[in-house]
Order: structure tokens, then C-alpha cells, then sequence
């Protein structure tokens, strides 16, 4: 058993059961008595802000975590005990390297000829983040490539990541500073927490969660992820020699059906067998 085990879970579908499958009774429930465990650290790992954030912690009753990587990784809080958040400025000083000087504004004026990039709301843009609606039908490649050009005779360095709002019907993108994602937050509290990849676990569902997937550090891919990112997630791992360190939840453990907090809790015990005693399960009883 690990003396301490550090949780990256992503929210929207994948703690949070906002996707069409159904949840398992309880799992919720169980998965957050699982996070009050002294020997666990559990950090957030989302796209959207700290506002919206502590809507979702509210709305769903999710447990308080200790980190929350935020803004698709650009941001890093510490909530502490008195409801504080304590923003990881360091880390924004790092990434901020790469756009070469540039504000989010400076960048927005340089992209503007590009009529395909439609600007998203304020309210999801921030200093790092510079986020746009994007036409399902456009050809991101040659888009990528009128991107990079662009900003690359400013000196700036980026990351690219394409999603799409199935609900909406929209592709979305947002632009990154190129040392910062998911995955690059995620390594960064490692470092900064002591762990390593041997007590820390990732939890997702989607394409803007492949990196860490296909990555060193063991992921979890809920039930409920669809079909084409777990092929794609599997064919990745491989590519990168981490066939090992990702877990497609399957459901059938302990009663549960593996989606959501079930996948989550599924995947845990996985890794780590002997949690289950943490998760109030008797330690006797095999993980799938």
C-alpha cells in the first residue's frame, strides 16, 4: 500500500455525472469519504475556472480538494482550510515565458485574421488561456499550421488543443502557452508535493485528457468515456511504451457499473489493491 497517493481527477464527466450514462448509487458518496483520507491528496485537474469550479463542487457536492489544476492547466490553487484559494503564481511565471512577453491580448489582435476563430466569452478567457469557437467543418490542420505561423513571428511558443461541444455543436480551441496543459500541471505538483508516479493516479474521460493518458502516469479512463478516445488512449499508450499505465474502468466492481466516481474508485484500487481499505471496502475482496 502507498504511504500516500496523490488523486488528478478532470470533472466534467469523469467526477461529475453530467454525461448521458447513468451513475452508480452511492459512488458519489463513497468517493468522498475515499478523499477525506488523511494519506490522499486530491487535486481537480479541468478546463474550467475556479468559478465555475466551485459552482460544480457545490452543485454536485464534491469533496473540497487540496489542489485544483484549472483553465486546461494554466492555473494552480491551493484551497486551504478557511475557503482561501491561494494561487500558484509561480507556475503562471513559468509558462508565461513562452508567449514571449505577450499578454492575451496582444495575441488575440494577431490571430484576428483568421475568420474561422470566432472569440469565446470573457469570462473563459484568461491570461493564459485564450479560448475561440471554432466551425465543426474546418480543417484544423491547415488551421494549426496558419496558427503557429502566426505566432511564431512573434516569438511566441504554443499549445493547441481542439475540443468539441457535442451539445453545441461547436469545435473549441484554446491556446496555450506550449509549456502548459494538463499533464505539464500535473508533473509541476508532483514536483512541487514530492510524489511520483509509482503514488500518483489520473482520472478522464476525454480527448483534451490524451496526453496524460498516453503519459508515465497510471490513468484511469472512466466507463463512460467514449469509445474512439479509449482507442485512441490505448493506441497512444502503446506508441509511448505505457500500455501499462492506463486502466479502462469496466464496471462490475464491487456492484458498481464504472462510471463516473465508480470508474474513478474502480481505477484507484487497480493500481493500488490495498485501498480498499480506504475506500471503506474489506481489503479481502479483489479489485477487477
Amino acid at each position: 500500500m502507498p504511504q500516500r497517493l496523490l488523486l488528478c481527477t478532470d470533472l466534467d464527466r469523469t467526477l461529475i455525472p453530467n454525461g448521458p450514462q447513468a451513475e452508480s448509487d452511492g459512488a458519489r458518496e463513497r468517493f468522498y469519504r475515499f478523499a477525506e483520507r488523511p494519506e490522499l491528496t486530491l487535486a481537480y485537474v479541468s478546463g474550467r475556472d475556479r468559478a465555475l469550479i466551485e459552482a460544480a463542487i457545490g452543485q454536485y457536492r464534491l469533496p473540497m480538494p487540496d489542489y485544483v489544476l484549472g483553465d486546461v492547466g494554466t492555473t494552480i490553487y491551493h484551497p486551504d482550510r478557511a475557503g482561501n484559494w491561494q494561487r500558484q503564481r509561480a507556475w503562471e511565471t513559468q509558462i508565461a515565458e513562452d508567449w514571449n512577453g505577450l499578454g492575451h491580448a496582444q495575441l488575440a489582435r494577431a490571430l484576428a485574421h483568421l475568420e474561422e476563430l470566432q472569440l469565446q466569452e470573457q469570462a473563459r478567457q484568461n491570461d493564459f488561456k485564450l479560448s475561440y469557437y471554432v466551425p465543426v467543418q474546418a480543417d484544423t490542420d491547415v488551421l494549426s499550421a496558419r496558427i503557429e505561423a502566426s505566432a511564431a513571428a512573434l516569438g511566441a511558443r504554443l499549445r493547441l488543443v481542439w475540443s468539441l461541444d457535442e451539445e453545441a455543436g461547436i469545435g473549441l480551441l484554446d491556446i496555450l502557452p506550449r509549456g502548459a496543459s494538463k499533464h505539464h500541471a500535473i508533473e509541476a505538483l508532483m514536483r512541487h508535493l514530492d510524489f511520483n508516479d509509482r503514488d500518483t493516479v489520473f482520472c478522464g474521460d476525454s480527448g483534451n485528457d490524451l496526453e496524460v493518458l498516453a503519459s508515465a502516469v497510471p490513468a484511469v479512463l472512466v466507463a463512460n468515456s467514449p469509445p474512439e478516445v479509449q482507442a485512441l488512449a490505448t493506441q497512444q499508450a502503446g506508441q509511448a511504451g505505457h500500455a501499462d499505465r492506463l486502466y479502462i474502468a469496466r464496471g462490475n466492481f464491487l456492484g458498481m457499473n464504472g462510471n463516473y466516481s465508480a470508474g474513478i474508485l474502480e481505477g484507484v484500487a487497480h493500481y493500488h489493491a490495498d485501498t480498499l481499505d480506504w475506500m471503506g471496502f474489506a481489503s479481502g475482496k479483489a479489485a477487477t
